[in-house]
């Protein structure tokens, strides 16, 4: 039985706002794209500060505000200060990102780049491997949306599950990354505050001695630093982490999309201001045994404490960050999702003739369709989130060092990157279904490192970047 915190009214009510606020801004900077690159890409005009906060946002998820306290519950510290390390993905892309736009410079998805340096079979590899991510990364986004709206309204899970896809799909589709990257910026600006707010709260009504008191007498393990689950989960979460970065297109596409020499700056400006926000959305949930709870799934634990703790208007506050979170996740997959399915499937597949102009309708009708289809996926809500989301920590670790010795090193060969993500991928699901999900993409790279370099180096190729470099000097 879930207690409500805010009441339907209210929930109802800030949906309809925040969800008007966000179609229209879609609208009026929809106005502006004329082109592919206007509406994939925001014009490739993208300056440090929208930069900035994109990044940010977008990695501020649904599983960062609250599959954070999930496995804070569950693993204690280091499930909190393991989530934390997902920063680090955001800081190790920043220097990858001036390279990607140095080699790219009018490159559209991380796909452009795996087909011209390994070739058309890891490029199939590579798709698979992000769509089926793109695809669970949806799904939890979609969760999240519902699970929210139940825990702290009381409204049902399938009517905050749909109103948030719809909202951002409406958005997503008649704006495109600039109306992303744009409400973004306004999101990072709200869940800032939020933070800020939610832990001056919780401090002032909890107290740190309370809380290491009470989680010290009902579940000692939370506390401890030898937790072996929780230190695997450390490591795991940091090369799950990475490797959702390294190969989605989401960043990729923010690369492409952002002015000569701001990638670097942004990300790493966003990976510092993204640190905090998971320790303090975790810390909350250890709250939970004092208060006597009923957490019914332990990926409601978040809301429910944060409604139980700081009452009506703290769970409003929580019910706007998290809103903010999930949109600026759902928005920026949805297009970077559309531009692979567009320019990598359609394009690179089905129609190899197609124009700008048909690609660009094309895209919309992707959206579209990427929006039904996580809705249609979203309505049995099977598993939790972070089992949804370390399912796929297998396949995206993975392509880490297809990616970076892809980058940077002339060796590197397509043979030795299929063999990296296929046997990468491979190994880290029997590890999830035969150990845990805490150790599914730490495996996942692991394998995939020795395939990788061993493959290459025994066929002592030498790439030539100039190949697919437009701009002269990339070595």
């Amino acid at each position: 039985m879930i207690n409500a915190v805010v009441s339907p009214g209210v929930a109802l009510f800030i949906l309809l706002v925040f969800g008007m606020l966000w179609i229209t801004a879609g609208y009026y900077l929809g106005r502006k794209n004329k082109t592919l690159d206007d509406h994939m890409l925001a014009g490739r005009n993208v300056g440090l500060a929208f930069a900035s906060a994109t990044a940010m946002a977008t990695w501020v998820t649904s599983n960062t505000t609250m599959t954070a306290p999930q496995l804070t519950y569950q693993l204690g510290v280091w499930g909190m200060m393991g989530y934390s390390l997902g920063a680090v993905g955001l800081l190790l892309f920043a220097p990858l990102a001036g390279r990607i736009k140095k080699i790219l410079p009018h490159g559209f998805t991380s796909g452009d780049f795996i087909r011209e340096r390994y070739g058309v079979l890891a490029w199939r590899v590579f798709l698979i491997i992000s769509l089926f991510y793109a695809f669970g990364w949806l799904i939890s986004l979609g969760m999240a949306g519902g699970i929210l709206v139940n825990a702290l309204s009381g409204l049902s899970y399938h009517l905050g599950m749909s109103v948030i896809l719809l909202v951002c799909t409406s958005y997503t589709l008649l704006g495109g990354l600039r109306a992303v990257i744009a409400t973004d910026f306004v999101q990072t600006l709200i869940i800032l505050m939020g933070v800020i707010i939610i832990a001056v709260l919780v401090i002032n009504n909890i107290g740190f001695e309370t809380l290491h008191t009470s989680v010290q007498e009902s579940n000692p393990m939370l506390l401890s630093l030898l937790f072996p689950a929780a230190i695997m989960f450390l490591f795991n979460n940091l090369l799950f982490g990475v490797g959702e970065i390294f190969h989605s297109n989401v960043w990729w596409s923010r690369a492409f999309a952002f002015r000569k020499n701001i990638g670097t700056k942004a990300f790493y400006i966003s990976g510092l201001l993204w640190l905090p926000i998971p320790i303090v959305a975790g810390f909350i949930a250890l709250s939970a045994p004092s208060l006597g709870l009923m957490v019914p799934s332990a990926d409601m634990v978040g809301p429910m404490v944060a409604g139980k703790i700081l009452g009506t208007s703290g769970a409003v506050i929580v019910f706007i960050v998290i809103f903010s979170a999930l949109a600026s996740s759902l928005d920026s997959l949805l297009a970077a999702t559309s531009d692979l399915i567009t320019q990598d499937i359609y394009r690179g597949h089905i129609n190899k003739s197609a124009s700008d102009e048909r690609c660009y309708r094309f895209g919309k009708y992707i959206i579209v369709a990427l929006g039904l289809a996580t809705w249609l996926l979203c309505l049995p809500r099977l598993t939790t989130l972070a089992s949804l989301l370390y399912f796929t920590g297998a396949f995206v670790a993975s392509a880490i060092w297809p990616i970076v010795f892809g980058l940077y090193f002339r060796w590197a060969t397509g043979p030795g990157a299929v063999a990296a993500m296929l046997g990468g991928t491979v190994s880290g699901l029997f590890a999830y279904f035969n150990i845990g999900f805490y150790v599914a993409a730490l495996v996942s790279c692991a394998v995939s490192l020795l395939l990788m370099v061993s493959i290459s180096l025994l066929q002592k190729a030498e790439f030539k970047f100039e190949n697919i470099a437009v701009d002269k000097g990339v070595t």
